[in-house]
């Protein structure tokens, strides 16, 4: 079984902010969900290197683009690893791979008839690398995405006959209701492709940072969005390895923040159409964080860095916060004080102290080696048994929160079962005394695979703690159907605390 999963390239003039970081993070957390299910998994990421806004970045710095890119491209793949981002690869529309992809698949249209040559006439905003027409923004003539001025332009133009293609998408996405997710998502985009679509122009001639039109050694570079949208293909093969290719193509998902969700839900689809391969199966797009209420931006003054985060907090700490805040698919507010709440509340109260309390009591009454059981607590063993199908139900429909909120009563379930068994009341030599403390060794090891998706450092410090040599990313949520795996005998460890609290 193979599962492809994407997340978009990102443009390597911007530093990545909290909206990448948001992006990333869930495709990883359900990358590994998928793994630990027994999925060849393929989890591609990476940057998106062409464009005007780089050339003229580059000319301001006295620099070349290529020097620029290899600069900034250096923040996102540091930033990934200190998520610990488990990408399979990472691609670069400036490798070779994607230029012999990108222009193989830009022939392939043209030889189909879906590409032409006219006059591009209209607004353009550099910043966004983005095409709009007069009816989408308002009369101070700004960019609806970034509300920066856009620039009038002329010129020759390769065009690529979107319009042809609006039935075949407005058909295609009418008939599977799991193409756009979530649903408003996907009523946003059919009122959209009813309003008509236009042919839209995929060259530019005013400058050279691109990858050149392979049909004419005088029509420019190809459009930075058309071409950044082919690394899906390129990634997973498309030009350079056919197997590759045929094995994961078309992709599972693709998972992107709201603003981009035109460019990943009309003009991607019909391109691939174009060129007579299937469209992804599903694209799931977030939506926002905000502060206050209003959108991060650089000119607001109110972006949140990621770096710092982690710095202060720790990478678990702000994974499990994304996921959990919200449910995903909606916009979310952020501030520090929420994050600290959860870590003080969830984190150090809830699953800090249940891990420590349990681990105690195995040096206190074991020598921390976990005992044989001497019977079974069938009724406690069932709400850790079913846990697995609902846990399945919801990762599959990227309903994050609720995996969690779960996990979460499995964490108080425990701990109410401590209160009620007051394993302290118990002579040490007592057999049930084994049977509980057993039982509670094998909610952790319950507690640690199911959280490991979502945060996998934390994760490893559980299972290493409870001494299993078998690495946790070797485990199999199968495992999670039967009671009884870990092994009596083995040595715990009482390390320190997963989450001290905060202030």
């Amino acid at each position: 079984m193979k599962f492809y999963i994407t997340t978009p390239i990102y443009y390597v003039n911007d530093l990545p902010h909290l909206g990448h970081v948001y992006t990333n993070v869930a495709a990883d957390t359900l990358a590994r969900y998928k793994r630990l299910s027994g999925f060849d998994v393929f989890f591609l990421t990476g940057t998106d290197e062409h464009g005007q806004k780089m050339e003229r970045q580059a000319a301001k710095e006295g620099i070349r683009p290529q020097e620029l890119a290899d600069r900034v491209v250096v923040k996102f793949k540091e930033l990934w690893k200190r998520l610990d981002i488990s990408n399979d690869d990472f691609i670069r529309t400036t490798e070779s791979r994607h230029i012999q992809g990108a222009t193989k698949l830009f022939e392939k249209i043209y030889r189909g008839g879906g590409i032409n040559k006219g006059r591009y006439q209209g607004w353009y905003c550099t910043p966004c690398e983005s095409y709009w027409s007069e009816r989408e923004f308002d009369k101070d003539q700004e960019c609806p995405s970034c509300r920066r001025p856009c620039e009038w332009v002329e010129e020759e133009s390769y065009f690529f006959r979107m319009s042809t293609y609006q039935e075949k998408i407005l058909r295609y996405i009418e008939e599977d209701p799991a193409f756009i997710q979530p649903g408003s998502r996907r009523t946003e985009i059919l009122n959209l492709i009813k309003e008509g679509l236009r042919d839209l122009s995929i060259s530019r001639s005013s400058f050279s940072w691109g990858i050149p039109v392979p049909i004419d050694p005088k029509g420019g570079v190809i459009y930075v969005w058309f071409e950044a949208l082919i690394n899906y293909l390129t990634g997973c093969g498309f030009g350079a390895d056919d197997e590759r290719f045929e094995r994961y193509w078309p992709a599972d998902i693709q998972i992107i923040g709201k603003d981009i969700l035109r460019f990943h839900a009309i003009i991607w689809p019909t391109m691939l159409m174009a060129a007579g391969l299937s469209p992804p199966k599903k694209i799931f797009a977030h939506g926002w964080w905000m502060v206050k209420g209003r959108k991060m931006s650089k000119s607001l003054g109110n972006m949140v860095n990621p770096h710092q985060l982690i710095d202060e907090f720790g990478q678990d700490a702000l994974r499990y916060f994304l996921l959990r805040e919200v449910p995903f698919g909606l916009d979310g507010d952020f501030s520090k004080e929420a994050l600290i709440n959860r870590i003080n509340a969830d984190l150090a109260n809830d699953l800090g102290n249940l891990v420590s309390r349990i681990l105690g009591m195995l040096q206190l009454y074991t020598d921390s080696k976990i005992p044989h059981p001497r019977g079974s607590e069938d009724g406690f063993q069932d709400i850790f048994l079913k846990i697995p199908m609902e846990v399945n139900g919801f990762m599959e429909e990227l309903v994050f929160n609720q995996v969690l909120i779960r996990i979460w009563d499995l964490v108080h379930s425990t701990n109410e079962y401590i209160d009620q068994k007051a394993p302290w009341r118990l002579e040490r030599d007592d057999p049930y005394l084994s049977t509980i403390l057993y039982t509670l060794s094998e909610t952790l090891r319950y507690i640690a695979l199911l959280i490991f998706p979502f945060m996998p450092n934390t994760a490893r410090k559980m299972w290493d703690q409870l001494g299993i040599e078998e690495s946790i990313e070797n485990q199999g949520l199968t495992s999670l159907t039967r009671w009884g795996v870990i092994k009596p005998g083995t040595r715990t460890v009482r390390g320190e605390p997963l989450f001290p609290r905060i202030g």
